[in-house]
Protein backbone atom coordinates (compact mmCIF):
# COMPACT_ATOMS: atom_id res chain seq x y z
CA UNK A 1 0.00 0.00 0.00
CA UNK A 2 1.02 3.57 -0.63
CA UNK A 3 2.49 5.74 2.26
CA UNK A 4 0.48 9.10 3.32
CA UNK A 5 3.77 11.16 2.22
CA UNK A 6 4.67 9.07 -0.95
CA UNK A 7 6.49 11.69 -3.42
CA UNK A 8 6.79 14.01 -0.72
CA UNK A 9 10.69 14.83 -0.11
CA UNK A 10 11.98 16.75 3.15
CA UNK A 11 15.59 18.50 3.49
CA UNK A 12 16.39 17.83 7.38
CA UNK A 13 18.73 20.33 8.78
CA UNK A 14 18.11 19.49 12.13
CA UNK A 15 20.15 17.71 15.30
CA UNK A 16 19.73 15.64 18.84
CA UNK A 17 16.00 15.93 19.18
CA UNK A 18 13.24 18.18 18.51
CA UNK A 19 14.41 18.47 14.56
CA UNK A 20 15.29 14.99 14.17
CA UNK A 21 12.15 13.61 16.24
CA UNK A 22 9.84 16.01 13.39
CA UNK A 23 11.46 14.97 10.27
CA UNK A 24 11.41 11.43 11.19
CA UNK A 25 7.66 10.94 11.69
CA UNK A 26 7.13 12.59 8.25
CA UNK A 27 9.76 9.60 7.28
CA UNK A 28 7.10 7.35 8.80
CA UNK A 29 4.26 8.36 6.96
CA UNK A 30 6.13 7.82 3.43
CA UNK A 31 8.14 11.05 2.87
CA UNK A 32 12.02 10.83 1.49
CA UNK A 33 14.05 12.33 4.07
CA UNK A 34 17.38 13.76 3.68
CA UNK A 35 18.89 14.10 6.52
CA UNK A 36 22.05 16.79 6.09
CA UNK A 37 25.17 16.50 8.50
CA UNK A 38 28.37 17.67 9.23
CA UNK A 39 31.22 16.07 8.88
CA UNK A 40 31.40 15.12 12.50
CA UNK A 41 27.88 13.88 12.22
CA UNK A 42 25.13 14.58 14.87
CA UNK A 43 25.91 14.26 18.09
CA UNK A 44 24.01 11.73 19.25
CA UNK A 45 25.96 9.40 17.09
CA UNK A 46 28.12 9.57 20.03
CA UNK A 47 25.82 9.06 22.71
CA UNK A 48 26.68 5.86 24.87
CA UNK A 49 25.77 2.51 23.27
CA UNK A 50 27.57 3.18 20.19
CA UNK A 51 29.67 1.74 17.28
CA UNK A 52 31.79 3.48 15.37
CA UNK A 53 29.66 6.34 14.45
CA UNK A 54 26.27 5.09 14.63
CA UNK A 55 24.44 4.46 17.88
CA UNK A 56 21.17 3.86 19.40
CA UNK A 57 20.25 7.36 20.19
CA UNK A 58 20.87 8.33 16.81
CA UNK A 59 18.59 5.23 15.49
CA UNK A 60 16.11 6.45 17.44
CA UNK A 61 15.38 9.89 15.69
CA UNK A 62 16.51 9.06 12.56
CA UNK A 63 15.05 6.11 10.84
CA UNK A 64 14.37 5.39 7.33
CA UNK A 65 16.16 8.64 6.37
CA UNK A 66 18.93 9.04 3.52
CA UNK A 67 21.81 10.45 4.93
CA UNK A 68 24.51 13.42 3.39
CA UNK A 69 27.33 14.94 4.94
CA UNK A 70 27.61 18.96 4.03
CA UNK A 71 29.82 21.31 5.45
CA UNK A 72 28.13 23.97 5.58
CA UNK A 73 31.24 26.27 6.54
CA UNK A 74 32.22 25.75 2.62
CA UNK A 75 30.66 27.55 -0.17
CA UNK A 76 30.59 24.80 -2.00
CA UNK A 77 28.45 22.82 0.59
CA UNK A 78 26.09 26.05 0.96
CA UNK A 79 25.30 25.89 -2.45
CA UNK A 80 24.76 21.91 -2.34
CA UNK A 81 21.96 22.53 -0.17
CA UNK A 82 20.31 25.05 -1.98
CA UNK A 83 19.85 22.94 -5.21
CA UNK A 84 18.75 20.56 -2.72
CA UNK A 85 16.32 22.65 -1.35
CA UNK A 86 15.12 23.60 -4.64
CA UNK A 87 13.97 20.15 -5.56
CA UNK A 88 12.33 19.69 -2.10
CA UNK A 89 8.97 20.20 -0.56
CA UNK A 90 9.98 20.72 3.03
CA UNK A 91 12.57 22.17 4.87
CA UNK A 92 13.01 21.11 8.47
CA UNK A 93 15.82 22.98 11.17
CA UNK A 94 16.67 23.81 14.41
CA UNK A 95 19.22 25.78 14.49
CA UNK A 96 19.49 28.94 16.82
CA UNK A 97 17.50 32.14 14.86
CA UNK A 98 20.39 34.04 12.16
CA UNK A 99 22.49 31.41 11.80
CA UNK A 100 21.46 30.11 8.67
CA UNK A 101 20.43 33.57 7.76
CA UNK A 102 24.35 34.03 7.33
CA UNK A 103 24.50 31.15 5.36
CA UNK A 104 22.21 32.15 2.79
CA UNK A 105 19.42 29.18 4.04
CA UNK A 106 17.26 31.08 5.63
CA UNK A 107 13.54 31.26 4.92
CA UNK A 108 13.42 34.73 3.09
CA UNK A 109 16.53 33.38 0.66
CA UNK A 110 15.10 29.83 0.31
CA UNK A 111 11.29 31.04 -0.71
CA UNK A 112 12.93 33.54 -3.34
CA UNK A 113 14.23 30.64 -5.26
CA UNK A 114 11.70 27.97 -4.59
CA UNK A 115 8.51 30.06 -3.53
CA UNK A 116 6.41 26.30 -2.92
CA UNK A 117 9.16 25.50 -0.38
CA UNK A 118 7.38 24.99 3.13
CA UNK A 119 9.98 25.80 5.52
CA UNK A 120 10.05 24.41 9.55
CA UNK A 121 12.13 26.55 11.92
CA UNK A 122 12.07 24.50 15.61
CA UNK A 123 14.02 26.93 18.07
CA UNK A 124 14.35 27.12 21.84
CA UNK A 125 12.58 30.26 21.90
CA UNK A 126 11.07 31.20 18.29
CA UNK A 127 12.27 33.44 15.43
CA UNK A 128 10.52 36.05 16.92
CA UNK A 129 10.19 37.99 20.74
CA UNK A 130 13.31 39.39 23.11
CA UNK A 131 14.43 35.74 24.00
CA UNK A 132 14.30 34.57 19.77
CA UNK A 133 17.99 34.72 20.27
CA UNK A 134 18.83 32.87 23.26
CA UNK A 135 19.79 28.69 22.63
CA UNK A 136 16.84 26.39 23.58
CA UNK A 137 17.51 22.97 25.74
CA UNK A 138 14.45 21.04 27.21
CA UNK A 139 15.54 21.06 30.90
CA UNK A 140 15.66 25.31 29.79
CA UNK A 141 12.53 25.12 28.72
CA UNK A 142 10.73 23.36 31.26
CA UNK A 143 11.77 25.86 33.58
CA UNK A 144 11.19 28.78 31.64
CA UNK A 145 7.47 27.51 30.68
CA UNK A 146 6.37 27.08 34.36
CA UNK A 147 6.38 23.19 33.50
CA UNK A 148 9.02 22.62 36.59
CA UNK A 149 6.94 24.75 38.75
CA UNK A 150 4.69 22.36 38.58
CA UNK A 151 6.61 18.98 38.58
CA UNK A 152 7.03 16.81 41.43
CA UNK A 153 5.74 17.37 45.12
CA UNK A 154 4.69 20.27 47.09
CA UNK A 155 7.90 21.59 49.12
CA UNK A 156 10.42 19.63 47.72
CA UNK A 157 13.33 20.85 45.08
CA UNK A 158 11.85 21.55 41.61
CA UNK A 159 12.55 18.31 39.08
CA UNK A 160 12.06 18.42 35.04
CA UNK A 161 9.45 15.79 33.78
CA UNK A 162 11.15 12.52 32.93
CA UNK A 163 10.57 12.73 29.38
CA UNK A 164 12.09 15.81 27.06
CA UNK A 165 8.54 16.94 26.86
CA UNK A 166 9.14 20.24 25.49
CA UNK A 167 11.24 18.50 22.81
CA UNK A 168 8.82 15.72 21.65
CA UNK A 169 5.89 18.42 21.97
CA UNK A 170 8.00 21.26 19.94
CA UNK A 171 8.31 18.60 17.50
CA UNK A 172 4.55 17.24 17.21
CA UNK A 173 3.41 21.02 16.88
CA UNK A 174 5.93 21.33 14.08
CA UNK A 175 4.40 18.42 12.49
CA UNK A 176 0.95 19.52 12.64
CA UNK A 177 2.31 22.78 11.11
CA UNK A 178 3.91 21.16 8.34
CA UNK A 179 1.12 19.10 7.36
CA UNK A 180 -1.36 22.26 7.55
CA UNK A 181 1.01 24.44 5.64
CA UNK A 182 1.35 21.73 2.89
CA UNK A 183 -2.64 21.36 2.33
CA UNK A 184 -2.68 25.34 2.03
CA UNK A 185 0.01 24.97 -0.49
CA UNK A 186 -2.45 22.51 -2.28
CA UNK A 187 -4.87 25.74 -2.15
CA UNK A 188 -2.62 28.42 -3.02
CA UNK A 189 0.17 27.41 -4.74
CA UNK A 190 2.58 28.46 -2.42
CA UNK A 191 4.66 27.34 0.74
CA UNK A 192 5.56 29.24 4.22
CA UNK A 193 7.09 29.46 7.06
CA UNK A 194 6.32 27.25 10.03
CA UNK A 195 7.84 28.90 13.20
CA UNK A 196 6.92 26.69 16.83
CA UNK A 197 9.45 26.43 19.69
CA UNK A 198 10.42 24.26 22.92
CA UNK A 199 8.99 27.12 25.16
CA UNK A 200 5.90 27.74 23.20
CA UNK A 201 5.10 24.09 23.29
CA UNK A 202 5.92 23.94 27.09
CA UNK A 203 3.20 26.70 27.43
CA UNK A 204 0.89 25.36 25.07
CA UNK A 205 0.87 22.22 26.95
CA UNK A 206 0.01 23.98 30.34
CA UNK A 207 -3.83 23.34 29.83
CA UNK A 208 -5.10 23.27 33.05
CA UNK A 209 -2.07 25.08 34.55
CA UNK A 210 -3.46 27.97 32.58
CA UNK A 211 -7.03 28.00 33.00
CA UNK A 212 -6.55 27.80 37.17
CA UNK A 213 -4.55 30.86 36.49
CA UNK A 214 -6.40 32.58 34.34
CA UNK A 215 -9.43 31.71 36.27
CA UNK A 216 -8.17 33.51 39.21
CA UNK A 217 -7.77 30.68 41.44
CA UNK A 218 -4.11 31.13 41.89
CA UNK A 219 -0.59 30.30 40.57
CA UNK A 220 -0.60 26.30 39.65
CA UNK A 221 1.59 24.23 42.72
CA UNK A 222 3.22 21.11 42.39
CA UNK A 223 0.93 18.13 43.39
CA UNK A 224 3.03 15.23 42.86
CA UNK A 225 1.37 12.96 40.77
CA UNK A 226 -2.47 14.40 41.08
CA UNK A 227 -4.90 15.96 38.84
CA UNK A 228 -5.74 19.99 39.40
CA UNK A 229 -9.18 19.53 38.16
CA UNK A 230 -10.02 15.57 38.95
CA UNK A 231 -9.90 13.67 42.34
CA UNK A 232 -9.17 11.41 43.10
CA UNK A 233 -6.93 11.56 40.09
CA UNK A 234 -3.66 10.26 41.16
CA UNK A 235 -0.92 7.76 42.29
CA UNK A 236 -2.16 5.71 45.61
CA UNK A 237 -0.28 3.44 47.83
CA UNK A 238 -1.29 -0.09 48.27
CA UNK A 239 0.27 -3.02 50.45
CA UNK A 240 3.00 -3.87 48.08
CA UNK A 241 3.24 -0.95 46.15
CA UNK A 242 1.55 1.65 43.81
CA UNK A 243 -1.31 1.30 41.86
CA UNK A 244 -2.89 4.70 39.74
CA UNK A 245 -7.13 5.53 40.08
CA UNK A 246 -8.67 8.17 38.23
CA UNK A 247 -11.93 8.29 39.42
CA UNK A 248 -12.47 11.96 36.94
CA UNK A 249 -16.10 12.11 37.30
CA UNK A 250 -19.06 11.66 40.14
CA UNK A 251 -20.48 8.02 38.46
CA UNK A 252 -17.05 6.89 38.41
CA UNK A 253 -16.17 7.93 42.35
CA UNK A 254 -19.64 6.19 43.89
CA UNK A 255 -17.98 2.86 42.11
CA UNK A 256 -14.73 3.28 43.19
CA UNK A 257 -16.20 4.43 46.75
CA UNK A 258 -18.33 0.86 46.50
CA UNK A 259 -15.52 -0.92 45.84
CA UNK A 260 -13.68 -0.10 48.21
CA UNK A 261 -16.55 -1.18 50.63
CA UNK A 262 -17.61 2.12 51.57
CA UNK A 263 -20.20 3.65 49.41
CA UNK A 264 -21.05 6.19 52.24
CA UNK A 265 -18.24 8.40 51.20
CA UNK A 266 -19.89 9.43 47.61
CA UNK A 267 -22.30 11.09 49.89
CA UNK A 268 -20.24 12.96 52.02
CA UNK A 269 -21.07 16.33 51.90
CA UNK A 270 -16.52 16.84 51.27
CA UNK A 271 -16.69 14.63 48.65
CA UNK A 272 -20.13 15.01 46.89
CA UNK A 273 -18.46 16.52 44.05
CA UNK A 274 -15.36 17.26 42.23
CA UNK A 275 -15.37 20.91 43.74
CA UNK A 276 -14.98 19.47 47.05
CA UNK A 277 -12.81 16.44 46.54
CA UNK A 278 -10.61 18.76 44.97
CA UNK A 279 -10.99 20.93 47.78
CA UNK A 280 -10.41 17.40 49.85
CA UNK A 281 -7.98 16.13 48.18
CA UNK A 282 -5.00 15.43 50.57
CA UNK A 283 -7.89 13.76 53.31
CA UNK A 284 -9.63 11.72 50.91
CA UNK A 285 -6.18 10.45 49.37
CA UNK A 286 -5.89 9.03 53.02
CA UNK A 287 -9.06 7.36 53.81
CA UNK A 288 -8.62 5.52 50.02
CA UNK A 289 -4.59 4.64 50.76
CA UNK A 290 -5.62 3.21 54.25
CA UNK A 291 -8.33 0.74 52.85
CA UNK A 292 -5.76 0.04 49.17
CA UNK A 293 -3.11 -0.60 51.78
CA UNK A 294 -4.75 -3.82 53.32
CA UNK A 295 -4.62 -5.87 50.15
CA UNK A 296 -1.64 -6.37 47.42
CA UNK A 297 -1.76 -4.79 44.38
CA UNK A 298 -2.90 -7.40 41.93
CA UNK A 299 -6.54 -7.59 44.05
CA UNK A 300 -6.99 -4.11 43.60
CA UNK A 301 -6.77 -3.66 39.80
CA UNK A 302 -8.37 -6.98 39.34
CA UNK A 303 -11.51 -5.47 41.49
CA UNK A 304 -11.07 -1.97 40.28
CA UNK A 305 -11.29 -3.05 36.31
CA UNK A 306 -14.04 -5.44 37.56
CA UNK A 307 -16.01 -2.39 38.47
CA UNK A 308 -14.85 -0.41 36.08
CA UNK A 309 -13.11 2.25 37.75
CA UNK A 310 -10.13 3.05 35.82
CA UNK A 311 -6.78 1.76 37.14
CA UNK A 312 -3.80 0.99 36.25
CA UNK A 313 0.25 -0.59 37.41
CA UNK A 314 3.37 2.18 37.19
CA UNK A 315 5.38 -0.01 35.32
CA UNK A 316 8.73 0.37 35.18
CA UNK A 317 10.08 -0.08 31.56
CA UNK A 318 11.44 -3.07 31.20
CA UNK A 319 7.85 -4.00 32.22
CA UNK A 320 6.44 -1.15 29.40
CA UNK A 321 8.30 -3.51 27.04
CA UNK A 322 7.55 -6.62 27.96
CA UNK A 323 3.57 -5.85 27.72
CA UNK A 324 1.40 -7.86 26.06
CA UNK A 325 -0.96 -4.60 25.07
CA UNK A 326 1.98 -2.90 23.84
CA UNK A 327 3.45 -5.64 22.02
CA UNK A 328 0.59 -5.85 20.41
CA UNK A 329 0.31 -2.59 19.53
CA UNK A 330 3.25 -3.00 17.87
CA UNK A 331 4.99 0.10 20.18
CA UNK A 332 8.06 -2.13 19.87
CA UNK A 333 9.59 -3.30 16.28
CA UNK A 334 13.06 -4.75 15.24
CA UNK A 335 14.90 -2.92 12.80
CA UNK A 336 18.19 -5.02 11.06
CA UNK A 337 21.10 -2.08 11.25
CA UNK A 338 24.13 -2.97 9.00
CA UNK A 339 26.54 -1.87 12.20
CA UNK A 340 24.60 -2.55 15.63
CA UNK A 341 22.96 -5.91 14.60
CA UNK A 342 19.28 -6.40 15.37
CA UNK A 343 18.10 -3.93 17.49
CA UNK A 344 14.19 -3.24 19.25
CA UNK A 345 13.23 0.27 18.79
CA UNK A 346 10.24 2.19 19.51
CA UNK A 347 7.10 1.79 16.80
CA UNK A 348 4.61 4.32 15.89
CA UNK A 349 1.47 5.42 17.76
CA UNK A 350 -0.31 6.46 14.83
CA UNK A 351 -2.30 3.77 12.57
CA UNK A 352 -3.83 4.74 9.30
CA UNK A 353 -5.74 2.06 7.92
CA UNK A 354 -5.16 2.82 4.46
CA UNK A 355 -1.81 4.19 4.06
CA UNK A 356 0.05 2.66 7.54
CA UNK A 357 3.13 4.27 8.67
CA UNK A 358 6.90 2.75 8.12
CA UNK A 359 9.21 2.86 11.55
CA UNK A 360 10.84 -0.63 10.93
CA UNK A 361 13.93 1.08 8.97
CA UNK A 362 17.19 2.05 10.33
CA UNK A 363 18.70 5.07 10.54
CA UNK A 364 21.49 6.16 7.50
CA UNK A 365 24.85 5.54 8.27
CA UNK A 366 27.55 9.07 8.35
CA UNK A 367 26.92 10.04 4.85
CA UNK A 368 25.66 6.54 3.52
CA UNK A 369 23.36 8.29 0.69
CA UNK A 370 25.78 11.41 -0.13
CA UNK A 371 25.93 10.76 -4.03
CA UNK A 372 22.57 9.27 -4.82
CA UNK A 373 21.34 12.83 -3.01
CA UNK A 374 23.28 15.07 -5.01
CA UNK A 375 22.36 13.04 -8.50
CA UNK A 376 18.96 13.57 -7.52
CA UNK A 377 19.82 17.03 -7.00
CA UNK A 378 21.04 17.26 -10.67
CA UNK A 379 25.13 16.54 -10.02
CA UNK A 380 27.03 15.01 -12.26
CA UNK A 381 29.32 12.79 -11.67
CA UNK A 382 32.81 15.32 -11.81
CA UNK A 383 30.96 17.62 -9.98
CA UNK A 384 30.43 15.10 -6.95
CA UNK A 385 34.04 14.33 -6.98
CA UNK A 386 35.26 18.25 -6.89
CA UNK A 387 32.80 18.23 -4.36
CA UNK A 388 34.74 15.80 -2.68
CA UNK A 389 37.94 17.47 -3.23
CA UNK A 390 36.74 20.53 -1.74
CA UNK A 391 36.28 19.11 1.39
CA UNK A 392 32.44 20.45 0.81
CA UNK A 393 30.63 16.94 0.76
CA UNK A 394 31.40 13.76 2.38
Amino acid sequence: MNSALDGLRVLDLTQVMAGPFCSMLLCDMGADVIKVEPPAGDSTRRMPGGVGSDSPSFNAVNRGKRGIVVDLKQPAGREAVQRLAAVSDVLVENYRPGVLEKFGLDYAALSRRHPRLVYASISGYGQTGPSAGKGGFDLVAQGVSGLMSVTGEAGRPPVKAGIPVTDLGAALFAVAGILSALLARARTGRGQLVDTSLVDAGVALSVWEATQYFSGRGVPEPLGSAHRMNAPYQALRCADGYLTIGAANDRTFRRLCEALGHPEWADDPEYRDDTHRIRNREALAARIEAVLETRPRSHWLELLDARGVPCGPINDYAEVMADPHVRARELVVETDHPTLGRIPTLGTPIKLSETPLAPGRPAPRLGQHTDEVLVDAGYGAEEIAELRRAGAVA
